[in-house]
């Protein structure tokens, strides 16, 4: 075998691997749940940072293996392994040094004050505790979006002294790295999550199925939104007596001082309307101050709408 062969057939092989690493699952509804928290991370940072202009953006969303993944982080970064029931795994966090300290400065007050930089060393415990929060933070809005199609949670177990020291699979395992750009008063940095395969092998079915646009599980933002808009508005409703069916030629012969008698009774029921629609009937009554109230007997909006019924 001449030496340009032997050159083609290593390409090749070096082609097939390369394929073979990247021939990971796609998970379609996972990368829709990140982007929709994406789109809630924002305003959750927002209030923790005390009113901080706050924005968070997906930057990545990448399939590799665990190996990989972890030798692409940065070693001066912070990582968290947390826990995730009741999947029984762990994924990472990875929180960028600039982000953290970013985080640090708008909360102990130097809003204002020029961006510095920071210089790789050990973190203290202080600013452990801050990253830690700050993630757990993180970890409650995602909770939120994937609580649309899963009930889970997220609790940080330990931090680790750098990203290369997490276990958290085989390094083989296919994994997910999700690359979270978040910008906090004009500075920031990144926050990563790892997620191997077998930290949500039980539900990866439901992850892996297509999405084709549409709700994801039960969206009810737009319906908690219109309740909301519709308590404030003012409406008016007649409460109707009595309505009594009468000749034209009496109502004709009516005149001043003539009695008319409409038909009620003392425990007469009222029928309370918004416009067209019925409401409820109820049973009139006083109360000690003097003023008229109602108790609802018959609520119509519990009721079946009225079938016609034929008769023989």
């Amino acid at each position: 075998m001449t030496q340009a062969q032997t050159d083609s057939a290593e390409r090749i092989e070096e082609e097939i691997i390369r394929s073979a690493r990247s021939n990971h699952q796609k998970l379609p509804v996972l990368e829709v749940i990140f982007d929709r928290f994406a789109l809630g991370l924002g305003p959750v940072l927002k209030a923790y940072c005390a009113g901080a202009s706050a924005e968070a953006e997906l930057e990545a969303f990448e399939y590799m293996s665990c190996g990989e993944a972890l030798d692409s982080l940065s070693p001066q970064s912070l990582a968290l392994v947390t826990e995730v029931q009741p999947w029984d795994g762990s994924i990472g966090l990875i929180l960028d040094p600039e982000l953290l300290f970013a985080t640090l400065e708008i909360m102990l007050g130097g809003r204002s004050a020029a961006q510095t930089y920071w210089t790789p060393r050990a973190y203290s415990t202080i600013e452990k505790r801050f990253g830690q929060r700050l993630c757990e933070v993180a970890l409650e809005a995602l909770t939120e979006a994937f609580v649309r199609l899963f009930e889970v949670q997220f609790q940080v177990d330990r931090i680790e002294g750098s990203p290369q020291a997490l276990v958290l699979a085989a390094p083989s395992t296919p994994c997910v790295k999700v690359t979270m750009k978040i910008t906090l008063e004009e500075r920031g940095g990144t926050l990563i999550f790892l997620l191997p395969q077998t930290s949500f092998e039980s539900v990866r079915p439901q992850l892996a199925a297509p999405f084709r646009g549409g709700q994801l599980g039960g969206d009810s933002s737009w319906r908690e939104l219109l309740n909301d808009s519709l308590q404030d508005t003012a409406v008016s409703v007649d409460a109707v007596l009595h309505e009594p069916s009468l000749q034209l030629s009496d109502i004709l012969n009516w005149s001043p001082g003539r009695t008319i008698d409409l038909g009620i009774h003392v425990d007469q029921e009222v029928t309370v309307a918004c416009g067209e629609l019925k409401m409820f009937t109820a049973a009139i009554g006083r109360r000690r101050n003097g003023a008229v109230a109602l108790r609802i007997n018959r609520d119509f909006s519990e009721e079946e709408e009225p079938k016609d019924v034929a008769f023989d």
